[in-house]
């Protein structure tokens, strides 16, 4: 189905309500759910293919393999991101959308180096803007974040309104022990440089090894890029 559909807004009520649907279901059966209650074209999906990205890559494939996947193309992504996502692409059959600044935007920060003198700016051209181009399609927008991941994950439920969409966290309340195990299970490949330290990636400028997201925005007190604020 196209994105000719009608986007749709939510009360605080409706909200809740979904809220507490789907508080009580496991992650797979959420993402089913979500197929109950939207349609194909209201669903904006996102991947930053880093780190463990193929747990919620790979149950949208057995559930729903149409389903379009955004991956925002910075520019300054690590050769072995770019790799990795070929690698899940092919796996498990994804319909994968490159999306990303204007070639001037894009070159502008390049010359100014702006990731060093404002990251704010930096992701703001480089991530939310071009995601920003195309949300005001979709209903609801897709995302694999974990509350133990930040504080600021950590205030997070499952549908939230964020900038006038209605964000889905189907893995919000899956603990890192949880996903450790689904990954061991499952046998998912793990992102090249995990194994290097690195356990949230993001752009080469920006990322350093660390735990968790402690490595993101390395000497920054930023935690977020931006698109989940």
């Amino acid at each position: 189905m196209d994105n000719t559909l009608s986007r749709r807004t939510f009360t605080k009520q409706e909200i809740a309500e979904l809220n507490k649907r789907y508080r009580k279901l496991s992650p797979q059966e959420r993402i089913k759910q979500l197929y109950e209650d939207f349609e194909t074209g209201e669903i904006m999906l996102t991947s930053s293919f880093a780190a463990t990205s193929a747990l919620l890559l790979r149950e949208f494939s057995l559930i729903n393999p149409k389903q379009k996947i955004y991956f925002i193309d910075t520019g300054y992504h690590f050769e072995e991101t770019l790799i990795y996502k070929e690698y899940l692409t092919q796996l498990y059959g994804l319909d994968v959308e490159s999306i990303g600044a204007s070639k001037d935007e894009h070159a502008f920060t390049t010359k100014d180096e702006t990731w060093r003198k404002n990251p704010e700016f930096c992701c703001s051209i480089n991530k939310v803007s071009p995601l920003d181009t195309i949300k005001r399609k979709f209903s609801v927008w897709v995302s694999g974040l974990m509350e133990w991941q930040s504080d600021h994950r950590a205030t997070l439920d499952i549908f939230e309104e964020r900038s006038g969409i209605l964000k889905f966290y189907p893995l919000l309340d899956v603990s890192k022990k949880a996903r450790k195990e689904y990954i061991t299970h499952h046998h998912l490949p793990f992102h090249p440089l995990v194994g290097r330290g690195y356990n949230s990636i993001g752009c080469k400028h920006c990322t350093v090894p660390g735990e968790d997201r402690s490595g993101r925005w390395n000497n920054s007190p930023k935690t977020e890029c931006g698109l989940h604020l």
